[in-house]
C-alpha cells in the first residue's frame, strides 16, 4: 500500500473535505480527488461516501482510519524519540492550551521553566476546541476536557480549580458590592456567551446563583473567551466567575461569595501514549504540577 496516498486519505478522513484536505497539503483539489480514487482502486473498497456537503468515511473507511491514526502517531513519537538529546532535554515541544490557560497564567510562568530548560523549543497553540494528536497539532493539551476515546492517550490530573465570583476594585466603587445572592439581580454580570466552549459544565451559574426558581439572569455582557471575560471583570464592566487560579494574578479583583458551593472542574495533560516517558513531556507536567500547588498554598 503507497505510503503517500495513505497519509493523503489520513487528511482527508480528518478534514472531511477534498479542498480542506488540499489546503493542508497544499495541493489541488483534484489531485487530492485522483490520490484518494487510486488508493481505492488498489485496495478494492470504497473508503468515501461522497456528499454535496462533503465526504463521509464507509464502514472499511472508518477501519483504515483508525489504524491510519496509529501509524501517523507513532511516526511522530519516533521524530520526538529522536530529537530529544541525551545529554539534556532539547528539541520542541509544542503544547495546545485554553486561551484563558495560556494567555492569562501560563505564558507569565514560562519564562521559570524555560531558563531550567534552555535546549527546549517551546511551541504554544493557544486554542478552546478539541486537539488532534495524530495530526501532529500538538505534544501536549492542557484544559479541561476529559479525552475520548482513552485508547491510545495518557491523560493526568493536574488538579480541581476552583471557580470564584469576582468583581474589580473599580466596579465595586461604582455599584457597590452585592452582600447576599439575591441582589446579583441588580448588578452586571458577565456570563460565558457559548457554553459549549465553556470550561465550566454550567456555564450559566451565576445567572442562576440566589435568582428566583425558575428564573435566569439576562447577562449584562457575554463573551465566548476566558481571556476576555477577566479583561472586562478588570475594566469595571461587571461581575463574573473565574477560575480562582487566574484570579490570583490581579490585586484590582476582589473576590465574592467566597463561602459559596461556587463549581469546580478538573484541568486535564493529555498526550498520545507513544510520548509516554519522553523527557520533555515529564518535565512539562511536573512544572505545572509545582505552579498549580504554589496557587493552592497561597
Amino acid at each position: 500500500m503507497d505510503w503517500d496516498r495513505l497519509r493523503v486519505f489520513h487528511i482527508v478522513a480528518q478534514a472531511g473535505s477534498l479542498t480542506e484536505a488540499g489546503h493542508a497539503l497544499g495541493v489541488s483539489q483534484s489531485a487530492v480527488s485522483r490520490q484518494v480514487s487510486s488508493l481505492e482502486k488498489s485496495i478494492g473498497v470504497m473508503l468515501f461516501n461522497r456528499h454535496a456537503r462533503g465526504l463521509v468515511l464507509t464502514e472499511q473507511g472508518d477501519h483504515l482510519f483508525k489504524i491510519t491514526r496509529e501509524i501517523f502517531a507513532q511516526v511522530n513519537a519516533i521524530s520526538a524519540v529522536i530529537s530529544e538529546s541525551k545529554d539534556g532535554l532539547s528539541g520542541s515541544l509544542k503544547v495546545a492550551t485554553t486561551v484563558g490557560i495560556g494567555s492569562v497564567w501560563f505564558a507569565s510562568r514560562l519564562n521559570r521553566f524555560m531558563q531550567t530548560y534552555p535546549k527546549l523549543q517551546l511551541n504554544i497553540h493557544l486554542t478552546d476546541g478539541d486537539v488532534d494528536f495524530t495530526m501532529r497539532e500538538a505534544d501536549v493539551a492542557i484544559n479541561y476536557r476529559q479525552a475520548l476515546p482513552m485508547d491510545y492517550v495518557v491523560q493526568k490530573e493536574l488538579g480541581i480549580i476552583r471557580m470564584g465570583v469576582y468583581a474589580s476594585k473599580e466596579y465595586v466603587q461604582n455599584f457597590g458590592i452585592p452582600r447576599v445572592a439575591e441582589e446579583l439581580d441588580n448588578h452586571r454580570i458577565v456570563a460565558f456567551g457559548e457554553s459549549e466552549l465553556s470550561p465550566v459544565g454550567n456555564a450559566s451559574w451565576l445567572l442562576r446563583f440566589g435568582a428566583k426558581p425558575g428564573v435566569m439572569r439576562v447577562p449584562y455582557l457575554s463573551i465566548n473567551n476566558a481571556y476576555g471575560m477577566l479583561q472586562a471583570v478588570k475594566g469595571g464592566v461587571g461581575v463574573a466567575i473565574l477560575a480562582d487560579f487566574m484570579a490570583a494574578d490581579h490585586d484590582d479583583l476582589i473576590e465574592l461569595f467566597q463561602d459559596a458551593q461556587t463549581p469546580t472542574m478538573p484541568m486535564y495533560y493529555t498526550y498520545p501514549k507513544s510520548l509516554d516517558g519522553l523527557g520533555r513531556i515529564r518535565a512539562l507536567y511536573e512544572f505545572m504540577k509545582l505552579e498549580l500547588e504554589k496557587k493552592s498554598k497561597k
